[in-house]
């Protein structure tokens, strides 16, 4: 008999092979069987994600958060896709903002999500925190490319 850690296992394979739809098959059944651990929402949430199933992945991130309040991934996630979303109007970016927080709260050298924070920040028009956290993610990583030209930016066009 197949456990919920078999199906869990194929649909981390399918997710590696760009196997959305059949990765969201083992996971469902991975579910049925184990419905309380919050590494089978994570996966769903992500096969979801990449399908452009966004509520569908928001309420998974949020299921997995709900069974383990330290699922840093499922913070960050949940926060792009606030951010990054073309099909609604109004994204919720101060709720991503605190996505994001929480994200570093768990992991204070998490380099994307200090990125994914500053162009929140600037999005909202909080040029100043937006620049501290890229100062803080080149001080962690002086190579951040990105990171450089999104400081040059903020500096010349929306700081003097």
């Amino acid at each position: 008999m197949n456990d919920y850690k078999y199906y869990l296992d194929n649909c981390i394979f399918d997710i590696q092979q760009g196997k959305f739809k059949q990765a969201l098959e083992n996971i469902n059944k991975s579910i049925e069987l184990k419905n309380d651990w919050e590494i089978s929402y994570f996966y769903r949430a992500v096969a979801h994600q990449a399908l452009e199933n966004f509520d569908e992945a928001m309420l998974d991130y949020t299921k997995a958060i709900q069974l383990n309040e330290k699922m840093t991934d499922a913070y960050y996630n949940r926060a792009k896709i606030a951010l990054s979303r073309k099909d609604i109007t109004n994204p919720d970016i101060k709720t991503a903002v605190k996505d994001l927080e929480k994200a570093l709260e768990l992991d204070e050298k998490f380099l994307d999500a200090m990125y994914a924070i500053a162009a929140a920040h600037k999005k909202l028009g909080n040029y100043k925190k937006a620049l501290d956290y890229l100062e803080k993610l080149i001080e962690l990583e002086p190579e951040a490319v990105n990171a450089r030209a999104f400081k040059k930016l903020l500096l010349q066009k929306y700081i003097k």
